[in-house]
């Protein structure tokens, strides 16, 4: 069940933030070229996904920023929490 939970939560902004760039233009509209988002979507998925959605004309301002931060904090727990379970699998 955890590494259900631990694919979902890896796999799950990818696709969101690949549906979203495919069948719509906020991704197009928030970045001046494809090479950020693509880096968004290799690395950072759940920040680029959360900026993409804070974004507006005027760009990221104010509170939306702690929404950018939210999906960073994300990204972190992501990666830690896929290391923390390699690192268990090697202890047995």
């Amino acid at each position: 069940m955890c590494c259900l939970a631990l694919s979902a939560a890896f796999i799950g902004p990818r696709f969101a933030l690949l549906l979203v760039w495919i069948f719509g233009d906020r991704v197009d509209l928030a970045f001046d070229s494809w090479f950020w988002p693509f880096l968004g979507l290799l690395f950072l998925p759940w920040t680029t996904l959360f900026y993409v959605f804070a974004w507006s004309p005027g760009g990221v301002d104010g509170a939306d920023w702690i929404f950018v931060g939210l999906g960073l904090a994300l990204d972190i727990v992501t990666y830690a929490s896929r290391s923390a379970t390699n690192r268990a699998r090697q202890a047995y």
